[in-house]
């Protein structure tokens, strides 16, 4: 799994702040808009929220892309392009290996906020370009990336939209329509709309905490996320040797229907049902559950009849020193809307590998309209068992609930060091990049990654990961010998020797698992519309600059330097923007090198002077 939330650009960030307490809630950022200046005008009756840092933040030479392409690329696509490709190396499966395959997508969302902004400036922005940002392209764009076949579909169920997407890739998995399934969820609020509309609906906190299970619950504060997890049959990964984090042992989706007094109300029998028929799909008790990771809102209205609901179907025939523990990581990020289902399963997973549950912020003071026997949101860290069950629940203002039942993952079997010394194979796209990676694994090495063996370590750095052009090898036999390599330089025989093809890496390892390293170090800039630098008077100059992929000659075609025919008509706007002059869309269209290019825009340059 990968991630980019509110103070977490990963899982072990997120884990670390959910340890510590933190609320990683804050003040609405001045680029996404003037909270304050709205609020006196009737805006969202909060000014903070949970804010990822760098959302405009890409790495587009690593993904083809010009700057031009990835300027007007909605940062929800660039960011979940730049986590699924994390999710997969935290696997140990090498995004190669799926290309061609029938490997499913699917992303919850309910947002298009980029997209709206540009349209919302008028007709003249309604541009072709703009049809690479509507929602649908989520999903499809990764499936084109990484070339991946099989279904790719955008789940929008609001709230449970993410939580649903994982109830639909189970199912694919489970009837053999796809052997993996990437499930993300996405949601960036860039405009200030949703919050107005929701503050009218007094579903937002006024100071921005969510105080689930609180008596003093007033609502919610609207957060960024990012997050993608890697799905697979288990007795597949485990054939495999890929790294299994949780297992998903039953999953159940259903509507509130006519149960409840409005489409936007929820229901007690509604959540009851969906709690029942996930149980019953994952063959567990309720009464085994360690852990629900609730929906969690903090709303004074959803509170109450979510705690009612699980109390009912998981907090009975319990002892008093075993009740069932209720959670919210909302309470630290704020409510990531359409994402929300994922960032709690990954929570969820996380206690499970950790064998802890933290504690729940802002509910100091519990609800006297609910029932707590059976029931605690814990206040402090707490430990479950080694092998634990635990529940995660979602519910959108579509009537739609969802519940997802995880387990514990068998520990995966290590042999131990036997003073065999093994290559340790590091690649990146760039010299930078892979400088970035060798000082990311020395620390990984005295860190985390001194609890596997250096084999596990080594077999996964050569076999489960993407060999790029500039590579670096060192060998030891111990981790501290593999960091003083690391720190004096890689040995190029060696590099030499693993570049061969005729090299049984394989062979060279053994059958092993995968054990966890540094994800791919991303070499990002910031591309926001406005942002770009003021060229000077020659067309070909910042045609070139904006649009085209590095590396080129007089004599590259466009169409291989990233300059296709949709970049072309952006093309013609721009230019005809910049100089005033009408372009001819069938005189732009026949130029193929570069050197056309730059005699199309000296001749442009002269007529226009």
């Amino acid at each position: 799994m990968s991630c980019r939330l509110p103070g977490a650009t990963g899982p072990d960030q997120l884990w670390e702040l959910l340890r510590a307490g933190v609320d990683a809630t804050s003040e609405t950022p001045a680029e996404r808009y003037d909270a304050a200046a709205l609020r006196s005008t009737g805006g969202p009756a909060a000014s903070r929220g949970g804010f990822v840092e760098g959302v405009a933040d890409f790495d587009a030479e690593f993904f083809g892309m010009s700057a031009a392409e990835a300027t007007a690329l909605d940062p929800q696509q660039r960011l979940l392009l730049m986590c699924a490709w994390e999710s997969l190396e935290d696997a140990g499966i090498v995004p190669e290996h799926l290309r061609g395959t029938r490997t499913g997508v699917f992303v919850g969302n309910s947002r298009a906020d980029f997209l709206e902004t540009a349209l919302q400036q008028g007709l003249p922005s309604a541009t072709a370009t703009q049809l690479g940002n509507v929602r649908s392209l989520l999903a499809a764009r990764l499936s084109h990336v990484l070339d991946l076949r099989g279904p790719s579909a955008v789940v929008d169920t609001a709230c449970s939209s993410a939580l649903t997407a994982v109830h639909q890739a189970v199912r694919s998995l489970r009837s053999g329509e796809v052997p993996v399934a990437l499930v993300a969820g996405v949601n960036l609020p860039l405009r200030p709309d949703e919050g107005v509309m929701m503050s009218h609906a007094g579903a937002l906190s006024p100071d921005g905490r969510s105080r689930f299970g609180s008596s003093d619950a007033d609502g919610h504060a609207p957060a960024d996320a990012v997050a993608v997890i890697v799905l697979k049959p288990l007795e597949a990964a485990l054939a495999d040797g890929d790294r299994v984090r949780a297992v998903i042992a039953g999953s159940a989706v259903g509507n509130d229907g006519g149960s409840s007094s409005s489409v936007l109300n929820p229901s007690l029998e509604g959540q009851l049902d969906v709690l029942r028929w996930a149980y019953e799909d994952a063959r567990i008790a309720p009464s085994e559950v360690d852990f629900v990771e609730a929906h969690g809102a903090g709303s004074p209205l959803l509170d109450p009849l979510e705690l009612t609901a699980l109390g009912r179907c998981m907090g009975t025939f319990r002892s008093s020193q075993r009740p069932l523990l209720v959670g919210s990581v909302k309470s630290n990020l704020g409510h990531a809307e359409a994402a929300s289902g994922l960032v709690g399963l990954m929570k969820a997973a996380l206690c499970l590998e950790r064998r802890q549950v933290p504690a729940s912020l802002h509910a100091e003071l519990p609800r006297p309209d609910v029932d707590w026997e059976g029931l605690s949101i814990p206040q402090e860290i707490t430990d479950i068992p080694e092998r634990a069950v635990a529940g995660v629940s979602a519910q959108g203002s579509s009537s739609l609930n969802a519940h997802v039942v995880l387990r514990s993952a068998e520990p995966a079997r290590r042999d131990a060091d036997d003073g065999t010394r093994w290559p340790l194979v590091l690649s990146a796209r760039t010299p930078e990049a892979l400088a970035e990676l060798t000082r990311a694994c020395a620390e990984h090495l005295a860190g985390p990654g001194a609890a596997f063996p250096v084999r596990d370590l080594c077999r996964s750095a050569a076999l489960r990961r993407t060999r790029f052009e500039h590579r670096a090898v060192v060998i030891g036999a111990t981790h501290q010998e593999l960091i003083e390599a690391l720190r004096t330089g890689s040995t190029p025989e060696l590099d030499r020797f693993l570049g061969a093809e005729s090299v049984d890496r394989d062979g060279l390892f053994g059958p092993g698992v995968h054990a966890p390293l540094p994800t791919y170090p991303w070499r990002t800039r910031r591309y926001w519309p406005g942002d770009e630098p003021v060229d000077g008077d020659d067309p070909a100059e910042w045609l070139l600059g904006k649009h085209a992929r590095t590396g080129f000659d007089q004599d590259s075609t466009l169409a291989d330097i990233g300059i296709d025919s949709l970049a072309k008509l952006q093309l013609m706007v721009e230019v005809q923007q910049r100089t005033g002059r009408e372009i001819d869309p069938e005189e732009l269209a026949a130029l193929r090198t570069v050197r056309d290019l730059c005699r199309w825009a000296r001749e442009l340059t002269e007529v226009s002077r």
